[in-house]
């Protein structure tokens, strides 16, 4: 998301000819987009994307069982 953040602000700045990226070539400009591509990618083909969701369900069904856990009482103190 970075990296498209990145893209947007330089290809205004490109087109609007704000400071030395007007000089720049377009190829750098455009460069975020691709890194952007490539690691979107990459996430979803190495399974980074899937294990990142799975983590954040299992914490999330963790806090609800804690939660239920201290509403009945039966929550186990660990020292």
């Amino acid at each position: 998301m970075y990296l498209l953040g990145l893209g947007v602000v330089l290809l205004l700045l490109k087109f609007l000819e704000v400071g030395p990226v007007a000089a720049w070539d377009w190829w750098v400009v455009l460069m975020p987009f691709g890194l952007a591509v490539a690691w979107w990618a990459w996430a979803d083909a190495s399974g980074y994307t899937r294990r990142k969701a799975m983590a954040r369900e299992d914490q999330r069904r963790q806090a609800r069982i804690d939660r239920s856990q201290a509403a009945l009482g039966t929550k186990r103190k660990r020292p």
